[in-house]
């Protein structure tokens, strides 16, 4: 995973991988790589980090081996996602803060059924 140089690990709760924030043109970013994880972890740990995402200036990119979609299922509704393939196969998401609907997500229920 390439991290930008201002980036810094940061303790995540119930996090099972390392997190780290950055800054980059006035919004916070915090970054995870599951790609190497299998269930329940990529699940987990989105959960754990959707609970940072409060505010529209706040982002949560999740590296995974494959696009999870047990996790889009259950918070695809609720959050701006963009995804993108990597030259590698991995996929990046990119999950954005959506006022009046991000707040409706149930992010302590990390069961994996996807």
């Amino acid at each position: 995973m390439d991290l930008p140089q201002n980036a810094q690990k940061v303790e995540v709760p119930g996090a099972t991988v390392d997190f780290y924030r950055f800054e980059k043109d006035g919004d916070t970013y915090y970054i995870f790589d599951t790609s190497r994880c299998g269930p329940p972890e990529p699940m987990v740990n989105a959960m754990s980090g959707l609970k940072l995402v409060k505010d529209p200036n706040t982002k949560l990119i999740m590296i995974n081996h494959k696009k999870p979609m047990g996790l889009l299922d259950k918070i695809g509704n609720n959050y701006d996602i963009q995804i993108e393939n990597l030259p590698d196969g991995r996929v990046k998401l990119i999950f954005s803060y959506i006022e009046g609907s991000s707040e409706k997500a149930n992010l302590n229920d990390s069961s994996c059924h996807g």
